[in-house]
């Protein structure tokens, strides 16, 4: 119970390549499911979790092979945090960039498109900031999380539209 079976380098060495497996296949998986977790995204991830438990501590049982490997999922999460943090183009690999969907009342279905959103996920993203029409959008743009932001057009902001907006 408190020996470890594998070595505490293999244990740390097996959490960061399923730190690193992990990341890439959520990535994948797009922006679109980290901002709303249906219940089989959830089912998911708890099969993933499971899936990938061997993966992690191998046959080792034992209560230090267990924190080892939590200890080192956690140090793995700060430094891709602070390599964020700290320098723009990890940030973009890591957290990956915002996306406009609209601008200026005009969808860019190119962008919907690649990010599997479809017109009606949209419209409903619209609706719940209490804008019925195309019209009304000055920006809609996918956020990092999943969320979608939506600038409505006031009288100000209609002569300004889209300053500060990047393709």
């Amino acid at each position: 119970m408190f020996t470890p079976s594998i070595s505490v380098v293999e244990l740390i060495l097996r959490a960061v390549c399923v730190y690193a497996f992990l990341f890439a296949l959520i990535r994948f998986g797009g922006k679109k499911h980290v901002g709303e977790m249906a219940p089989f995204d959830f089912v998911l991830l708890l099969v993933l979790s499971e899936t990938v438990q061997n993966a992690l501590i191998g046959e080792d049982k034992s209560l230090p092979g267990g924190l080892v490997s939590a200890a080192a999922l956690i140090f793995v999460s700060r430094v891709v945090g602070y390599a964020s943090w700290r320098n723009g183009v990890a940030a973009r690999f890591f957290e990956g960039v915002p996306v406009i969907l609209v601008r200026h009342g005009k969808v860019r279905e190119d962008a919907l498109a690649r990010e599997q959103i479809t017109r009606s996920e949209l419209m409903e993203a619209l609706r719940r900031e209490g804008c019925a029409s195309l019209s009304r959008v000055r920006f809609a743009i996918l956020e990092n999380d999943g969320t979608i932001t939506v600038g409505l057009n006031t009288p100000r902001a209609a002569s300004a539209a889209g300053k500060g907006l990047e393709e």
